[in-house]
């Protein structure tokens, strides 16, 4: 079982070493959330992987942080087979993955121009996390609580993490508890050991992105923090093992 997971309904229930999650894989070293980059994620000592979803109009789990490509097609107006090979399938991808848990980022809020208020994409994501992962190995984030809710309505066996920007912190870990997720990822800005001391103190765990200096990393790991969200996960690991 990866590092920063336990069998326990709380992420936050560890044996106390926080996880080296690859920000779309190895994200320094590769282009990211491509099949290149998550393997190599798990060569430089990563525990998980964190990596994007989005859905195509025929309804597959793709991974691609933004809506449209380069060329300007949106994705979610594109059938997969018309997406260029760097894009792999979420399939693809958690099969790259093997070896390491999987943060699933659902890409779906309501001023993306392919916005879905139906959240369609759940179905995929939670079959795929049966096939390929299992609950244990998975949790899915969103800074949208609805996509993460949709996933659990289909398996609630699946773990859920709000992913939030600069917002209160009583605010941030208010609304994660209310929507029973296990853990909240916060922008490097907002943390402080006052924040994991709250977020803790309601079960939950926190994962930091993206940090990439290694003075910082020491200081969060000093907080308690339970993962460290960064495009660097040979410097993380590295950091982590000597703390």
């Amino acid at each position: 079982m990866p590092a920063g997971f336990s069998s326990a309904a709380s992420l936050c229930e560890t044996a106390g070493v926080a996880a080296v999650i690859a920000h779309r894989g190895a994200g320094g070293a590769a282009p990211e959330n491509t099949l290149e980059a998550f393997r190599l994620a798990r060569e430089l000592g990563a525990d998980w992987v964190e990596l994007d979803v989005r859905r195509t109009t025929d309804g597959v789990a793709v991974v691609h942080h933004d809506a449209h490509l380069d060329d300007g097609r949106r994705i979610g107006h594109l059938h997969a087979d018309e997406l260029p090979d760097y894009v792999p399938s979420l399939a693809e991808a958690l099969e790259a993955c093997e070896g390491m848990g999987v943060h699933l980022e659902i890409k779906n809020l309501p001023d993306d121009p392919d916005y879905d208020s139906e959240n369609l994409v759940a179905d995929a994501v939670a079959g795929l996390i049966a096939a390929y992962l299992g609950p244990e190995r998975a949790v899915v984030s969103s800074f949208n609580v609805d996509a993460a809710d949709a996933v659990r309505a289909v398996d609630p066996a699946i773990r859920t993490a709000l992913i939030c920007g600069i917002v209160a912190p009583a605010q941030a870990v208010a609304r994660a508890s209310a929507h029973s997720m296990a853990a909240v990822h916060p922008f490097d800005a907002m943390c402080d050991a006052g924040f994991v001391r709250r977020a803790h103190d309601a079960g939950l765990a926190v994962n930091v992105w993206t940090i990439n200096a290694p003075e910082r990393m020491s200081e969060l790991l000093v907080m308690g923090v339970d993962g460290l969200i960064t495009d660097v996960p040979d410097v993380a690991r590295a950091v982590v093992d000597a703390a």
